[in-house]
Formats: structure tokens, sequence, C-alpha cells
């Protein structure tokens, strides 16, 4: 059947299964939005504020469902807007695609108006990118950018179409999608040695990172764990993948993590690395990470094989398979000794704040009590971010969506919006400093367009806090551009914006707030006032080991 270039789009995306797209129309892309009209019916187009937040809600739509997120922008500035976006979702490995027009063929090359390269731009930032010039080659290109996005480690793909395709006619073939079950590149000798060592393991320890959640292998790693009897740990991006509240785990390891995970790997035997890339807040100095230890790390992407860390065996293959097969080749393990000495480390290094006063750390765990961790937790970057993956007890995979490789500031409330999208059922919450509510405070707008009962809560110290915290620690107080102390009010702009709005300046007044929230039918934004200098504890410094993590305690007796 003869079809446009725009009418191919929308027929591919219903191949695919997409029926939810995030996105904001301009000139170039006016005749697939055209379209999208006509076919209304078939798909949910959520038209955010700002281009950039398109990005984020397709990422914590895809994030929340493990599908392809779906964004369009137009040419120019509004594919540029997405830039942010497709950077954020590439180092989190988040299937994307991300579909914009350019300027008709002709003008192309001619700094035409809101003419850019956009495929170029992005081209470090995504798995692939496409410049779609002909509408013979329209249907197969969106097909291999869904391929290339879920498969394998997966990621961003940018698809750019001259206007003119989007106008002309080819004819258009429908084709049936099947699910790719995921290539096996691992051999039986792999898991033999793998398992070699896991039972020549005396002090075994299970460090988990967001490619436990992509692969789906939560049922797989809670068998694993159990038959080692090993304590588990995680990244920002595994969490969830191990359930926080099982007695194996041990909290986030690296940065500001816990003691007992950076102690515990500090004096292990084996690290068992599973879906994690060793990213620098993980390991502090690479040279003394583990050093005590062999390292058998499995991961899906070659590229990630002693690439920061240098390992002592590894598995390149799918998490879950691999896992599979391993579990299968394992008996029942006892590192009761091991466990205990993991269990003193817990008891003496608790995770602790001042109940004193109105905190981060309390709010986050009397929200994990009210909705007993049965939430999607969306955070932006910071000090309230490490809180929310410290304090909050994560039970299942996808219920933790922050930006943990590029640090995206502005992320989380576009990401709250496209996960509750995606989970109407769930209570959807966004965590922020006040900092990064500024920067994309406008998608606010976007939830009360659409009644999107999604609950903001601002974490509002009127300063950078995690900046903050830094210039205290290592730069003699110097607080260079970090202090706000203005006359925003971001209750006000909340009801400006169509929301429902709550001040929150003392504990008392915390789960009041939360529960009225919790219960209500629009989007809802509490306003909780905490002091300008709470910090963020343990804390590794840039470039130590991890075993040198310190706590207020540690500092108030050094200062002695």
């Amino acid at each position: 059947m003869q079809l446009t270039g725009a009418q191919i789009v929308l027929e591919c995306l219903k191949e695919q299964g997409v029926n939810t797209i995030f996105g904001y129309p301009g000139g170039t892309i006016l005749n697939i939005y055209d379209e999208l009209y006509k076919q209304s019916d078939n798909f949910l187009h959520i038209l955010t504020s700002h281009e950039q937040g398109a990005a984020h809600a397709a990422d914590g739509y895809a994030r929340s469902t493990g599908k392809v997120g779906v964004c369009f922008a137009t040419s120019g500035p509004g594919s540029t807007n997405l830039v942010t976006g497709i950077a954020t979702a590439y180092m989190d490995s988040v299937p994307m695609v991300a579909i914009t027009c350019n300027v008709t063929l002709p003008l192309l090359g001619k700094d035409s108006f809101q003419e850019v390269d956009i495929a170029g731009i992005t081209m470090p930032i995504t798995k692939h990118g496409y410049i779609v010039k002909d509408v013979k080659e329209l249907a197969d290109t969106i097909r291999k950018a869904f391929k290339i996005a879920r498969s394998g480690r997966p990621g961003p793909v940018l698809v750019d179409i001259t206007k003119d395709v989007t106008a002309k006619t080819c004819d258009f073939r429908p084709v049936v999608i099947a699910d790719e079950e995921p290539a096996k590149t691992f051999k039986t000798d792999d898991i033999n040695t793998a398992v070699k060592m896991i039972k020549a393991s005396k002090r075994p320890y299970i460090y988990v990172g967001g490619g436990a959640v992509i692969s789906g292998a939560a049922k797989e790693l809670r068998e694993f764990a159990e038959l080692v009897q090993a304590p588990v740990c995680d990244t920002l991006m595994g969490k969830g993948a191990f359930d926080g509240t099982n007695k194996l785990y041990t909290g986030m390891i690296g940065m500001h993590g816990t003691k007992t995970s950076n102690f515990g790997v500090s004096e292990c035997d084996l690290l068992i690395t599973l879906g994690a890339r060793f990213s620098d807040r993980v390991t502090g100095n690479a040279k003394t990470f583990a050093s005590k230890a062999k390292i058998l790390q499995i991961d899906v992407d070659a590229a990630e094989i002693n690439k920061n860390i240098h390992v002592n065996y590894a598995i390149v293959g799918d998490l879950k398979k691999v896992l599979e097969c391993i579990n299968s080749k394992l008996d029942q393990m006892d590192h009761s000794q091991w466990l205990a000495k993991i269990d003193e480390y817990k008891e003496k290094y608790p995770l602790s704040y001042d109940t004193s006063k109105l905190t981060c750390p309390y709010i986050i765990e009397e929200l994990d009590k009210l909705t007993k961790g049965d939430a999607i937790i969306t955070t932006d970057v910071g000090q309230h971010q490490m809180w929310a993956a410290q304090y909050y007890k994560y039970r299942e995979p996808r219920t933790f969506l922050t930006s943990g490789g590029l640090g995206t500031m502005g992320y989380g409330l576009g990401a709250c919006i496209g996960a509750k999208v995606a989970n109407p059922d769930k209570h959807v919450i966004n965590i922020a400093g006040d900092g990064c509510f500024r920067m994309n405070m406008n998608e606010l707008a976007t939830a009360s367009r659409y009644d999107l009962p999604v609950i903001e809560i601002v974490i509002n110290n009127s300063v950078l806090g995690m900046v903050r915290q830094w210039q205290t620690l290592f730069y003699e107080q110097h607080y260079s551009q970090t202090v706000f102390h203005d006359k925003v009010d971001y209750c006000k702009v909340a009801e400006g914006l169509g929301c429902m709005a709550i001040r929150v300046t003392k504990k008392s007044e915390v789960v009041p707030a939360l529960k009225k929230a919790l219960k209500s039918d629009k989007p809802v934004l509490i306003d909780c006032i905490i002091e300008e200098d709470d910090k963020v504890f343990p804390m590794v410094p840039a470039g130590a080991s991890i075993s040198d993590a310190f706590d207020e305690k540690d500092l108030s007796s050094k200062s002695k």
C-alpha cells in the first residue's frame, strides 16, 4: 500500500508496540504531527513543556517498563534540546528512539532556518544515528533503530528525517516484529570457571549494577546470592535488582555507600561483579579497589571488561542467562563466618542522621513506610539523590529511576511523568533538590495538563547542597555561587502551574503532607525546608580508597 513518510513513521511505531510518545511539534515535523492528529485513537501523545522534558519522560517510561521510550522533536533548537536527555539515556543504557525532522533535502547543508546536523551532534551519545533522505529507506531504518536500541546493552538511537521524506509516498509492507532471545555469547567452560572461582572463595561479595535490572535477572540474582550465601551491595543503577530488605543486602557501594559495603568489598577474597562497570564513583582509587580479591565480572558489553578495573575472569553475556547456568551448577554454600563479620559491620556502622530536626532522610524513611516500598521513586542529582538511594528500601527492579552516569540536574520530573504515564496505578514520586527543581520545574505544567497525580518533593535548603558540601569539606568554606536565598516561592510556582502545593517546615508536618499527596488525584508539590548545611554521609573523598569512607562522627573526632 502507498503511504506517506509520516504515515510510515506511525505504522512502524505500531509494529513495535509503541502507543505512547513524548514530544513537542515544530515546522519540520508537522507532517508527522498532522498524521498523529488523524490517528489519535492509536497513540497517547504527551506534550511536554520543553523538548528536554520529552527526552527525560521517554527515558522514565523506558526505565520503568523495559520498553523502548519514544520522543519527537522538530529541527534546530527542538532537536538540540533533546541532547541532554539522549546523553542521560546513553550513559545509563536506556533504550530510546528519538525521532527528529530536519529541513528538506535541497536545503540541507546551506545553513537553512533551524537546520542543524543533529545526527552529527549526537554521534558520541547514541548507539547509532540515522539521517533518512529517501522515503523508501524510512521503514527499514526505523525498524533497525528499535532493534539497536533494545538489543545487547540498550541505549538511545536517533532517526533524523528530512521534511520532504515525511511528505513523499512509497509502497509500505507491514512486518510482524518477533521477540528476540538474547544471543548466547558464552561457553560452558566460562560457566565452569566461574563456578570453580565461587566454590574456592571463603569471603565472596556480590556487587550488582544496572545490568541486573536491564536483563530482568532479579529472580536469578536472589537465588544466586542465597546459594552462595554472600553479602550483596549495589550501585545507584542496580537499586531494586536485589531486595533492599533482604538480610544479605548491605547497601550501596562507593562514594556515598555504606561503610559495611565499602569495608566488606575491601576485605573480600572474591568480588562477583554482575552487570556493573566499575564507575569511578564506585571504585574510588582504582589501584586499591578490592585489592585483596580476585574479581569475576559478568556483563553483556565486552567493552566494559578490563576498562576501568583489571579482572581475573570475565563472562560476556546476558546476565539472566549466565546466572541461570551458574545456579544450575551450584550447591548450597555456607559462609556463615563471613556473614557474621559483615553483620558486625552492619551493627557497628549503621546509616544515621540527626533525628532532632527535619531532614531529608527522615522524609524519605516516612515515605518508605507510607508506601511500604511499593512506589516508583525518581530523583534529580545531588544530596537528595544519595539520601533517596540510602533510606528508601527498593524491593523490586525498575522502581528507582535516576541519572547515574551523566548526573543530570533536572532529570527527575520528566522521568517521573514518563513513569507515571507508563504505570498509572503506581505512586510515582520525584525527589528533587531546589537547585535541580529550578532546571525543569516547567514540567509541572505537563503534569497538571494531563491530571497526572505525580508527587514532587522539593528538598529545599536554598543552596546547591552537594556542591556546598564539597566546598565545606575541601574548599575552605568558599561558598562561591552555591547560595540561592532569593525570592522564589516554589509553592506559588506550583499553584501557578496548576498543581496543589504544601509547605513543610517541621517533622510533625511530614506525614500529614505525604498522606494528603498520596491520596490526591492531582499533581502535588511538597516544599520541604531543611537546613543548608545538612550533609550526606558516609563519604569517600574523590580519588581515595573506598576503605577510607568517613562519616560525621569520624569528622568530629578528627577535629578534636
